[in-house]
Parts: C-alpha cells; sequence; structure tokens
C-alpha cells in the first residue's frame, strides 16, 4: 500500500459514539455536509406491505447452492459404467449360483458407500459453515429496527448499516453518516468506497466505516452477488486422470467381454456340453475377472483415507478426485494476504521528527509523549482497523488523556483525528493519516516514507494542531475548484499542522508461510502470487519470504490482453499486483494454456470465476459462501500451510495407485488371455469365481490396500494408463501362457474328464497363484520389513488354503499326487524369471515408467 492508502480497509474506523449513562456524548465530526444523515427517518415497510411482497413473490430466496443435491450425490456414485457391469454379472450368479461364486458383487456397494458418504460429509460440512457465516440484517419495518434472516429481506425494505455489516442484497442508498463500502470481494478494489445518499450499494460487499440506510432494490437471485454466483453454480467435478483412465480402462474391458462372454457361452455349451449353469458360472469367471473391480474400489479406499488425515488438518475435501488434482498442479496462485500475511498488523516502531523531542532535548520523552498520544487515539476509536489495531496493542490507552472530539477516518481525507485532552490541562487536535497528505510537498520524511513503503511496510505520520478539528475536516473535505467528497488538497492541513512522528506499521507475516514456499519450490511446484495490493508493497513482503522473484514486481495494470503474451509474462514472473478480478480469471487461462495445471486460492465473490476456471480451487473457510461452494478444496483453518500436506497426501495416493495398478491390470490381460485361449482350443474355462476371487484377494486386493497407503513423495506424472500398461501387458502375457500352459498339461495328465476337473483347476491355480505372487513381489520393491511380511503372510495364507479341509472343498480345490503340482511350480519358476526379465528390460526402453514400479 503506498502512502495513500494508509488505512486498512478490513475493519471500520469512523466513531459513532454512543455515551454511556451520565456521560455528555461526545462530539463526532461528520465527514462532509452532503453526508449528514437524512432529515426525515425512513420507518420502513409496515407489516401488511411485507405480507404483500412476501405474496408477490419478491423475497429475497437464497439461489441455488452450487453443491449438488443428496439426489445427486447418491445417483452419480451408484449409476456408473462400473457399477452396471458388475451389478449384471452379480445378477446372474445370484441366479445360477452358488453365492459364493459372487463374492466380487459386494465391491459395488463398497465402492457407491464410500463416494457417497464422503460427499454428504463435505456437503454438511459446508452447510454448516453457511448457516454459521450467514448475516442476520437490522431492517425497519413499522418503524422498529430488527433482525431478521437473510433470506426474510423483501423488496423495499429498508436496511441500516453499520460498520462491519455485509450487504445482503442490491440497494440505493437513502442515509449516509461518513458511509464508506469495501466492494473488494466483487471487485478486487482494495480502497472503501465513499457513499452518498442516491448511490447504489451492490451484494457481497460491506461496510467498513460509518453507518446509514439503503433501500432493497434487487433482492434474491436479481441481486449482484447472487447472479455471480449462479454464474459459477453449474457443478463440474474436478478432472481425475485415475478415474477418467480407470474408466477408459473399463470401456475397453466392456468391448473385450461382450465377444468374450459369447465365445464362452459356445464353447462350453456347444462344444463341451456342460450344462446351464455351469457354463454360465464359468463365463462369469471367465469375464468378471477383466475387470479391475478392486481397482476402482481401491482409488476410493484411498482417496477417502487421505480425505480423513486432511479432515484431521482442518481440511475439507470436497471432492475425492481433489487431493490428485492438487498433487498434479504445477503452478499455485497465491493472494498476500490471508496466505503470506495474516489480517492483523504491527507497530514496526516510531521514527520522531523535528520537534518531538522532550523539553530537555531528550527523545526518550518525545517518544514516551508520542506512544501515550497515540494510545489515546485509539482509546477514541471503538471500531478500529488493521493498523489502528497495531497501535492500539503497541500503544495502550494511557492514564489521564481524554478525547473530547472525534474525526473518523475516511479514504477521501487519508486521516481521521481527535481533540485530545493531556493531563496537565493542555488541549491539542491529533491527526493521524497518511503522510503525503500531512505533509508539506518537499518535506524530508516523505523521501523517508516511499523507502518504507518500498520495503513492504505502511507508514502513518501523527501531527498535531492548534487549529479546531472541525476546521480541519472542512478543509480537507473542500477542494478548492472542486466538489465536496473529492481527494482533499493537501497543502491547507499541511500548513495547518506540526508533524511529530512517522508510525511504522508491518504486515504480520505468516510464520509457516516461508517454510510453505520453500516445500513448493522444493516440489518443482511454481508460486505465482497475485495481488489486488500495490506490486512494490507485495513485492517486498515476498522478498522478505526469500521467493525468486520477489524483487520484479510486476503492475498488472500493464500486462496485456492476449493470452499468448500474457502466458510468457506470467512464467516470466513471480509477483503480480494491482490484479483486477477479470484479469485473475485470464491469467489462470493464460497459464493453462501453457500446458500448466493451476491451482488457485481465494476467498471473496470476485475470485468464484477464478476458482472456477483453475484445476484445483482452494477456498478459506472464512471465505464467501459462494467461493466455498464453487472450491474443491476449504481450508477451515485458514491456514495457507495445510496446501503443503494435501500436495503430500495427492502424492502418495497417485504414486500408489499406479504402483497397484500393476497388479490389478496385470489380472485383466492374462485373464483376457485365458478367455481367447479357452474359446479357441474348445476346452473348459479352468477357473470357477471364487477361485479367482481367491487369487485376486491374496495376490492383488489385500496386498494393494496396504500398498496403497505406505509413503509416497513421487511427483504426479500424466499418461497413467500407457505408463501402467507398458509393465502389466508383458506379465499379464507371461501369467496366461504359464498357467494356460499347465491347464492343458493337467488335462493330458488326469484324462480331462468330469472327475479330474477339479483336479486340472487346482494345478493351473497353483501356478497363477504363484506367478501373481511373484508380480507382487516386483512391485512391492524397494523392500522393506513390512513389505517382506506381506508378501509372506500371503503365501501363507494360501498354503492354509490348499491344507485345510473345509477351505478345501469351500473353494473346490484338490491337489492331487506329486507330479502335477511340481510341475505347477515348475512352470511358474520359469514364469517368474520372465517377470524378472521383463521388470528389468521395459524400464530401459520406457524410462517414464514410474519409479514406484521399477
Amino acid at each position: 500500500m503506498t502512502t495513500s492508502e494508509p488505512m486498512d480497509a478490513e475493519a471500520g474506523s469512523a466513531v459513532r459514539e454512543s455515551a454511556a449513562p451520565g456521560e455528555p456524548p461526545r462530539t463526532v465530526i461528520p465527514m462532509t455536509p452532503t453526508e449528514a444523515p437524512a432529515a426525515s427517518r425512513a420507518t420502513g415497510l409496515t407489516a401488511a406491505d411485507v405480507a404483500q411482497r412476501v405474496a408477490r413473490g419478491e423475497v429475497n430466496d437464497v439461489p441455488v447452492r452450487s453443491s449438488r443435491s443428496v439426489k445427486e450425490i447418491v445417483r452419480a456414485n451408484v449409476f456408473t459404467l462400473f457399477n452396471a457391469v458388475i451389478g449384471a454379472l452379480f445378477a446372474i450368479v445370484l441366479v445360477v449360483g452358488p453365492i459364493q461364486d459372487g463374492l466380487f458383487g459386494f465391491v459395488i456397494i463398497a465402492n457407491a458407500l464410500i463416494g457417497i458418504v464422503q460427499e454428504l460429509r463435505a456437503k454438511r460440512t459446508l452447510d454448516n459453515l453457511a448457516v454459521i457465516g450467514e448475516a442476520r440484517p437490522t431492517v425497519r419495518r413499522d418503524g422498529r429496527s430488527q433482525e431478521v434472516a437473510t433470506a426474510g429481506i423483501v423488496l423495499d425494505d429498508v436496511i441500516e448499516l453499520a460498520p462491519g455489516d455485509k450487504i445482503v442484497v442490491d440497494g440505493t442508498v437513502i442515509e449516509a453518516d461518513g458511509l464508506e463500502v469495501d466492494e473488494s470481494l466483487l471487485t478486487g478494489e482494495a480502497d472503501p468506497v465513499l457513499k452518498h445518499p442516491g448511490d447504489p450499494v451492490l451484494s457481497g460487499s460491506f461496510v467498513v466505516a460509518g453507518g446509514g440506510a439503503f433501500t432493497a432494490t434487487k433482492v434474491g437471485r436479481e441481486a449482484y452477488a447472487a447472479q455471480l454466483a449462479e454464474e459459477a453454480s453449474r457443478f463440474t467435478l474436478v478432472h481425475s486422470e485415475l478415474r477418467s483412465g480407470i474408466s477408459k480402462i473399463i470401456k475397453y474391458c466392456v468391448l473385450l467381454m461382450i465377444p468374450a462372454a459369447v465365445g464362452l457361452i459356445v464353447s462350453q455349451l456347444l462344444i463341451e456340453r456342460a450344462d446351464v449353469a455351469e457354463a454360465v458360472r464359468r463365463m462369469v469367471a471367465g469375464i468378471v475377472v477383466m475387470v479391475p473391480e478392486g481397482l476402482v474400489l481401491l482409488t476410493s479406499v484411498a482417496f477417502a483415507i487421505g480425505v480423513i488425515r486432511l479432515g484431521r488438518k482442518q481440511c475439507l475435501v470436497q471432492e475425492l478426485p481433489a487431493i490428485e488434482g492438487l498433487a498434479r498442479v504445477d503452478v499455485v496462485c497465491l493472494d498476500k494476504t490471508g496466505t503470506l500475511t495474516e489480517g492483523g498488523m504491527d507497530l514496526g516502531g516510531i521514527r520522531l521528527l523535528d520537534g518531538a523531542a522532550g523539553p530537555d532535548g531528550d527523545p526518550a520523552a518525545g517518544e514516551t509523549h508520542v506512544r501515550q498520544a497515540l494510545g489515546a487515539l485509539g482509546g477514541c476509536d471503538p471500531h478500529p482497523n488493521a493498523s489502528m489495531q497495531a497501535v492500539i496493542d503497541a500503544c495502550p490507552a494511557p492514564d489521564g488523556w481524554r478525547g473530547q472530539e472525534t474525526l473518523p477516518f475516511s479514504s477521501a481525507r487519508k486521516y481521521s483525528g481527535a481533540v485530545l485532552s493531556e493531563p496537565d490541562g493542555t488541549r491539542s487536535t491529533w491527526l493521524l493519516g497518511a503522510p503525503d497528505i500531512l505533509l508539506p510537498d518537499g518535506h524530508p520524511a516523505l523521501a523517508e516514507t516511499e523507502s518504507l513503503n518500498a520495503e513492504g511496510l505502511r507508514v502513518l505520520l501523527l501531527a498535531r494542531s492548534e487549529r479546531p478539528l472541525d476546521e480541519l475536516a472542512g478543509q480537507a473535505g473542500r477542494v478548492p475548484g472542486g466538489s465536496p467528497g473529492r481527494a482533499p488538497a493537501p497543502a491547507p492541513v499541511a500548513a495547518a499542522v506540526q508533524p511529530l512522528a512517522l508510525v511504522v506499521l508491518e504486515q504480520r507475516l505468516r510464520p509457516d508461510a516461508g517454510d510453505t514456499l520453500r516445500y513448493f519450490a522444493e516440489e518443482n511446484v511454481t508460486a505465482k502470487i497475485i495481488s489486488g495490493d500495490n506490486a512494490v508493497s507485495v513485492g517486498a513482503v515476498a522478498a522478505k519470504l526469500d521467493l525468486p522473484g520477489a524483487h520484479s514486481a510486476v503492475d498488472a495494470r500493464g500486462l496485456p490482453e492476449d493470452q499468448e503474451r500474457m502466458g510468457k509474462v506470467l512464467e516470466d514472473g513471480t509477483v503480480f499486483g494491482r490484479v483486477t478480478p477479470q484479469q485473475k480469471r485470464a491469467m489462470v487461462g493464460a497459464l493453462q494454456a501453457r500446458g500448466h495445471d493451476v491451482a488457485m486460492t481465494g476467498d471473496g465473490v470476485n475470485d468464484v470465476l477464478a476458482l472456477k476456471d483453475a484445476d484445483i480451487g482452494v477456498a478459506m473457510g472464512s471465505g464467501s459462501e459462494a467461493t466455498r461452494a464453487v472450491a474443491q478444496i476449504v481450508l477451515l483453518n485458514n491456514s495457507f500451510a495445510t496446501l503443503p500436506s494435501v500436495v503430500a497426501e495427492g502424492r502418495r495416493v497417485i504414486g500408489n495407485i499406479e504402483r497397484v495398478a500393476n497388479l490389478f491390470l496385470t489380472k485383466t490381460v492374462y485373464s483376457v488371455f485365458m478367455a481367447w485361449a479357452v474359446i479357441l482350443t474348445h476346452v473348459p474355462y479352468p477357473f470357477l469365481p471364487r477361485h479367482l476371487t481367491l487369487l485376486s484377494s491374496l495376490t492383488i486386493g489385500i496386498p494393494a490396500f496396504f500398498l496403497a497407503l505406505a509413503p509416497n513423495r513421487e511427483r504426479a506424472r500424466p499418461h497413467f494408463v500407457r505408463r501402467v500398461l507398458r509393465l502389466a501387458v508383458p506379465f499379464g502375457l507371461i501369467a496366461g501362457v504359464s498357467t494356460f500352459t499347465v491347464y492343458l498339461l493337467a488335462r493330458a495328465y488326469y484324462g480331462a474328464g468330469d472327475s479330474t476337473r477339479e483336479a486340472e483347476t487346482s494345478a493351473a491355480t497353483l501356478t497363477l497363484f504363484l506367478i501373481a505372487l511373484g508380480v507382487l513381489a516386483i512391485i512391492a520393491r524397494p523392500y522393506t520389513w513390512w513389505r517382506l511380511l506381506l508378501i509372506a503372510t500371503m503365501a501363507t495364507a494360501f498354503l492354509v488354503v490348499l491344507v485345510t479341509p473345509w477351505l478345501q472343498e469351500f473353494f473346490a480345490l484338490d491337489l492331487q499326487g506329486r507330479v502335477m503340482p511340481w510341475v505347477a511350480v515348475g512352470v511358474a519358476a520359469a514364469g517368474v524369471a520372465g517377470l524378472e526379465v521383463a521388470w528389468r528390460l521395459v524400464p530401459r526402453r520406457w524410462p517414464d515408467l514410474p519409479a514406484a514400479a521399477h
């Protein structure tokens, strides 16, 4: 902020005194005559008027929220292609039985429940936030003031305004007493706007100084903020390469399943002469294994666990894939306030000017006197903004000082003031405001002020005058040759005051901001600071945090409008100041056009469209309802430092899912091979669904669950499907060829009769288990104690099934003799050797495979 912006617009600083009983009221100097309260106070609508407007529908009905309804959430998670495929096969098994061949069907329930519960949880949290943050405006009805709910406002209601009040509908000002409105959430402009009777006010803004009243002219969906929110309210799911990749794989599987199902049925019924139930069961076994149903479930589980972990850190993830999205982000756009800095400020120092020393020229006595005056000024302000609050925190109100008249701060005047009576009876006028207003041109302190501003500091000037406060206020409000209310001419005020000290304020840096920026730098995520404040000031703050490029801040008012040229400037720059809401959205688009995945943080209505256009929108919990609704991630604790946890969690999920996807897709490949091998060779399908459920659980499902939750900091990369298939295809073919070879050998050895089918299946099952265990052993690398224990546990569990009678019967497994079991082991050993060769050769030809896979 430059010297012409000495006071914050974050909270009101106007003095509107209501004296305690028995005390005379303190005099408040109005800003200008045109801003005085209306002569006749509006009484507002009557109860009958309100009833008529309610009957006509002229009420402030709340626009439809941008989050999905409960019905939409349930429908989106239940009616999916995956659920349709698995559900149809499950229904078939329920008809032909037995139930143990339909265990795979319960994946549908688990997968749908995880998605539904998570989205409902996010929706409930958002709705609770909306209720907590809902404003209750004061309206005048039947001549009395009363609070009503936001939805209870009707057209033509008279709504009162005081510092800090949120304007909830559009309207026209009818009373103004130094009324200043912050419209930054709508326009991005940091400076408050002075309002006069007849001026419009827009919903989404709030009062920072003064007070007044306005008449509601647009309510409900016609209000400005509501229209802006509705423009962004069409719900869009964040793009998930994992989910889209898995969906693509499922579509391919469906295309393969249809001819495979027909071929298997024909093969089993017409050629093998099997009964219908047996043919259907083996057909289902042949095609259900083609669908990586466990991968879909595991992805949802991994995302859900990530959401729970982040929830403990006060981070609300509204959509499961949002974790993945932020992990893929390579550019994050941040605002200065709320990310690098906290809302408050600190008094950085007091620099005495000539004439401010004590009676004997003692600087210490002079500073003590200045601090007392600052404390007395702060004590006169019942609604201090961030700048004044910093003064109050550092300089408590002194004993013996009394304020007799006060002058509210005004963005038009650029200073506030009070008449203070000191303990010795001295009575003087004290002013606190912008140095370039209170100092004459050429004063040496102005150069010092500019230097301090360049360092990201805010500077106020404390001055004293013997002139009456109302006279100084009149000078400030009347510009020679101009109209009342315009920017004041500095000369008349500067000539009437004695400057005493520069009050240096520094923005309060978040203690974790530096570590957060360093984390992003280490993870190759570029941070862009995009702020509506002065570029030099923002750059100075960023420089304190050692952000690269902070000293070359760019004023966004000079940015080219062409997307390509804007993108080039954004690539080269790091800090951008004076950015408008329209530019925020354009900047996101320009970065995306250059191939970046962009995350955008924001809290105001003006950020809504930029958040929605970004690949990932991150909103603060204290932000506007519209912002929280369209963002995929809400930081409930308003802490930017939570973002590294989200990125780390996303990378853990993505890296591990890519790792275990090799297990699932290996199964898909060998199942496709087995199905077509059966069709072409005219032999019965070797497995029942229960066999493949057992194998999938021990070599894929259970191990994948543990592997998916392990630490993993690998950066997310594109082309998920292509990278996974490069290993899954050779692995799956080796497993399929080895297993089918053993199956054919077993048929030849045992005689290929109905009585030997269980023995043939058992030999093939043993081979497939050992090779699948070999795939697991490769994917689990690098080894740790718990990964070795996991592999050993799965091998032991399969051995238990083979030697336990009732489990043998349940899973229809019976290894007969010694020859074929050892043949199965030998072929499996050769297959595992082939897996090792493929694992070592594939990464050399395709080096972009994930590190977790090799």
